[in-house]
């Protein structure tokens, strides 16, 4: 758990530094390519196979989607988010990876980078770590009726280097992992 971590933050902190989390002053930040499978504003949250894995009842307030070169610890393609303006379904952008939000999802971490032209501040950081509570306690409630079991939660903020050394390189020829309905 991320919780001794140098770079853990979560809702309760209450100290934000006036720069990006995790980075130091003249360390650039790793750039990822990114798909995007939910644009920002989108009520349909697709799966890395681009099939719907589910229709939310609210929009996604960011762009979501996945880093084709990686794996994350719950079998799928590593989760990004992009900031900034909305994208079209399927962009495929480059862009600075700034942080991570580590979620738990039954009982699987799920690391969510959060990407884009600018490191997000403290105020950001903030609203984005609100929404993946809620979106963990929405999930939780989606998986139970789904059948699936194990804990879901929001585990806070860490360094974008942490999350990328937990996932895997890809291996050609992934299949992808069909919505689980």
């Amino acid at each position: 758990m991320l919780k001794d971590s140098l770079w853990h933050e979560t809702l309760n902190d209450t100290h934000y530094s006036s720069r990006c989390v995790g980075r130091q002053e003249s360390s650039e930040p790793l750039v990822v390519e990114i798909i995007v499978e939910v644009p920002r504003g989108s009520f349909l949250k697709r799966g890395s196979t681009g099939r719907v894995d589910f229709i939310s009842p609210l929009p996604c307030p960011f762009n979501y989607g996945s880093v084709p070169d990686y794996l994350g610890l719950d079998g799928d393609l590593l989760d990004a988010l992009v900031l900034g303006p909305r994208l079209p379904f399927g962009t495929r952008i480059r862009a600075k990876a700034w942080g991570a939000v580590t979620m738990t999802d039954g009982g699987l971490i799920d690391d969510k980078l959060v990407c884009g032209d600018y490191c997000p501040d403290a105020l950001e950081r903030r609203k984005i770590l609100q929404f993946f509570h809620l979106y963990a306690k929405c999930k939780g409630l989606l998986n139970v009726w789904r059948g699936r079991r194990g804990r879901n939660a929001c585990d806070g903020w860490c360094d974008s280097s942490h999350a990328l050394a937990r996932a895997k390189p890809l291996r050609r020829g992934w299949p992808g992992i069909p919505p689980a309905f």
